[in-house]
């Protein structure tokens, strides 16, 4: 081999040779693997510790699944003793952070505080025996009191009762559920045959008598204020017509299916709870169809109907005794048994974040977050 080309040999190994060199650690200094990042720890959802005399928060009930629905799983059911003998009837969350409930059973208007799970009575009258209740735009409950036949309002900060009476020609109405068109009008409906509005800014009661008779129990608003109700014992759904007063009757497709409760999602479609046919029940006033899809289980009755902020639809099952979410995209349903068996929630209502229900058969509410 030529000494010219050993040469080059020798300056190609040192250059190979001539990188930069492992990093020692310095004294003291551990190496550590490479490890995989983690994620951020999440705010834990577990409930306030109760004082010493209050009984200890149910622990977080974990759903059943029917199937994938591709929203967050497992919510968190919480339950709120009221007083013994309230039977409370319908809830609805306040902007402030309380919660009304109707106390059906003492005639009372009821106010929990979820912060610290004190409640508040509200005497509404001799003979009162209130069964809806909604949060209005001023901010005040406005009560539907079949026993009081009136609506009737109540300050939040004074505890003020107002009471609107229905006119001789309704007779006793049986007064069940109400909400505010975009208008600021209240229509409400009565179960004895008959549906009606308030105007709070002048006080004025009407009532009309509802096609087909007895049934008027639930009713909705949609987002650009329109206004529907469920006809229980007519097993139909009608829309009014805000400026005549005249109600349209919207047969769905399942006879004698037992419609209880509406409520709106963002689209102004139409869900409603079909409690005789164990079904929820969906229109589309835009097109004019219907869907039907029966809950989970041996023998559904759904009772109650709202869709949250998320256009997650939930009901109220008394036939498993749960909270069911219907997750609309997916066309799947997901059950969340309650703790206390027998509750009967009968009415549900929520803001955002949270699904509240009042559970008339054990003197308590609850709240499912998710």
């Amino acid at each position: 081999m030529s000494r010219t080309i050993l040469i080059i040999i020798l300056t190609i190994a040192l250059a190979a040779c001539a990188g930069v060199p492992a990093r020692t650690a310095d004294p003291g200094e551990t190496t550590q693997p490479a490890v995989a990042p983690t994620a951020l720890a999440q705010p834990s959802d577990t409930a306030p510790s109760p004082a010493a005399d209050e009984p200890s928060p149910e622990p977080a009930i974990s759903a059943t699944s029917i199937a994938a629905t591709g929203v967050p799983s497992e919510p968190r059911i919480r339950e709120y003793p009221v007083p013994p003998g309230s039977h409370p009837h319908d809830v609805a969350p306040a902007p402030d952070g309380a919660v009304w409930y109707t106390a059906q059973g003492s005639g009372e208007l009821g106010r929990l505080d979820p912060a610290t799970g004190e409640t508040r009575h509200t005497l509404l009258g001799a003979g009162s025996a209130p069964h809806g209740v909604i949060v209005g735009p001023d901010g005040a409950p406005w009560v539907t009191d079949s026993g009081l036949n009136a609506i009737v309002r109540v300050d939040p900060q004074t505890e003020e009762v107002q009471a609107f009476p229905l006119p001789a020609e309704a007779g006793s109405a049986n007064l069940n559920t109400a909400a505010f068109d975009g208008d600021g009008v209240l229509w409400f409906t009565g179960q004895n045959g008959f549906y009606g509005r308030l105007d709070p800014a002048i006080g004025q009661v009407e009532v009309f008598p509802a096609p087909g008779g007895r049934g008027p129990y639930g009713i909705t608003a949609t987002p650009e204020g329109e206004v529907y109700y469920a006809s229980l014992a007519g097993s139909h759904i009608a829309r009014i017509d805000r400026d005549s007063g005249a109600a349209q009757v919207i047969e769905p497709p399942t006879p004698g299916q037992g419609a209880r409760r509406v409520w709106s999602d963002s689209q102004g479609r139409i869900w409603v709870s079909e409690w005789d046919a164990g079904q929820l029940g969906l229109y589309d006033p835009g097109t004019g169809a219907w869907r039907e899809w029966r809950l989970p289980g041996d023998n559904p009755r759904p009772y109650a109907v709202y869709v949250d902020e998320r256009d997650q639809v939930w009901l109220s099952d008394f036939g498993s005794n749960a909270l069911v979410r219907f997750d609309p995209q997916q066309e799947a349903f997901e059950v969340f048994p309650l703790p206390s068996p027998s509750a009967n929630v009968r009415q549900i209502l929520g803001r955002p974040g949270e699904v509240w229900g009042a559970e008339s058969g054990v003197d308590q509410l609850v709240v499912i977050t998710n």
